[in-house]
This record gives structure tokens, C-alpha cells and sequence, in this order.
């Protein structure tokens, strides 16, 4: 079999959070770590390469048996199945990730909310006490993201498990943390409102039924 089911959803920010992009050309005076911004809009957006990245090693600490591999290769096959491995025989992702711009964005500012935020931190030396200050930027908490995936499904008795391996990974995700320095309190998100329909081909209801119920679990 082959159809395509699409996955929809927010992510909402709940704290600050900073996904770099490039400062190779930044003026003097410039933010030390900007975010990333669409270049149409100048918004902050969540690239699918995060995300994917993010759901991948979440997983693999969970489903790898507590045992670090050497590459993402020799991942538990049910990570291979939904984002594909490169050996010598190569297996294409079941899932495909959109970037996702901040969609509230002009709500924010109409609220006096600007869309980022500069935050200064220090590093202290331990020996001679010189601090090294530096500039951050964050995308607001409470920046909404549409969530929307696309999951190739090939395999009817794998489906159901397929989804229950992402929701694991979204679950996984809203007790760690999106982007950079979430030790610091960075990067918190949430994920609700998820939902899933097939958009070419043809899966049967009650398989569909199933993973909604499934992924509806997160963020309730």
C-alpha cells in the first residue's frame, strides 16, 4: 500500500526559546546569537530539521535499549522506519517535516508583545573573576507554530505503531526542550490540537480512529 496522511498541530513556546541562525555578516553592535527568522516575514520559525533532529535523539535514547551506537544507522528499526537511514541501503523517511514560522505573530505585537527578546548572560572565569558577556536572542514564550507533518504510509500493520512511536517522541519533547541551551530554561514547548487525516490514497477509518485517539494523549 501507499498513501500519505497528514499530521497537523500547535507547538506553542512556554518559555524563551533560541534556535540560531547565521551572524556571520552581523554589524558591530549586533546580537551576539540571533534566532532564526523566515526570510519573507521576519518572523522566528522553527526549522523541520530541528524538530526532526530533536523527535530522532529523544527516541533513540529511549528505544536504543540504553546503549549509545555508534551511528543513526544502527538505530531501534522503528526509528529507521519513520527517518530513514543512509548505509548501504538506504531507507527513505516515512515522515517529511515543514519548516514552521511563528503564526501568531501579529497578534503578539498588536498585544505590545515584541516577537524576540534580547537576553544578556555571563560566563565568569574561576580564577581571574573576568565575566564575558554576550547577547541572546529568543523568540517570545507564547509564540505559536502550526505543527504539519507528512507520514508516507507503506506498511498497513505498521501504522498504528509508526504513531505510537511519535507520539513518544512528542511526548519526550515537552519534558526536554526545543533548540539551544535548555539547561538554562530555554526552549519549553508544548503540543495540542493534534490531528491527522489522509490526504492521498486510502488507509481504513478505524486505523485512522486509532492514531488520533493515539496522538491526541499528547498534550491533553
Amino acid at each position: 500500500m501507499f498513501a500519505k496522511i497528514e499530521i497537523t498541530g500547535t507547538i506553542e513556546s512556554v518559555t524563551g526559546m533560541h534556535i540560531g541562525g547565521s551572524s556571520e555578516f552581523a554589524a558591530i553592535g549586533a546580537v551576539d546569537a540571533p534566532v532564526i527568522k523566515d526570510v519573507k516575514t521576519n518572523y522566528p520559525m522553527i526549522p523541520g530539521s530541528s524538530l526532526k533532529g530533536k523527535l530522532r535523539s529523544l527516541l533513540a535514547r529511549q528505544y536504543n535499549k540504553e546503549r549509545i551506537v555508534s551511528t543513526p544507522n544502527d538505530d531501534d528499526e522503528r526509528i529507521l522506519r519513520l527517518f530513514g537511514s543512509s548505509d548501504k541501503k538506504p531507507r527513505r523517511s516515512r515522515l517529511i517535516f515543514s519548516d514552521m514560522v511563528m503564526e501568531n505573530a501579529e497578534e503578539l505585537q498588536e498585544a505590545g508583545v515584541p516577537r524576540t527578546e534580547i537576553k544578556f548572560e555571563n560566563t565568569i572565569n574561576r580564577i581571574s573573576a573576568v565575566a564575558n558577556p554576550r547577547q541572546i536572542e529568543r523568540s517570545v514564550r507564547g509564540g505559536k507554530y502550526t505543527l504539519n507533518l507528512i507520514y508516507n504510509a507503506e506498511e498497513k500493520d505498521e501504522i498504528i505503531e509508526d504513531m505510537q512511536t511519535l507520539r513518544d517522541g512528542i511526548r519526550l519533547l515537552e519534558y526536554d526542550y526545543l533548540g539551544g541551551h535548555g539547561s538554562r530554561g530555554y526552549g519549553k514547548v508544548k503540543i495540542y490540537d493534534i490531528d491527522l487525516e489522509c490526504v492521498a490514497g486510502e488507509v481504513e477509518e478505524e486505523i485512522l480512529d486509532a492514531c488520533r485517539e493515539m496522538l491526541r494523549e499528547v498534550g491533553e
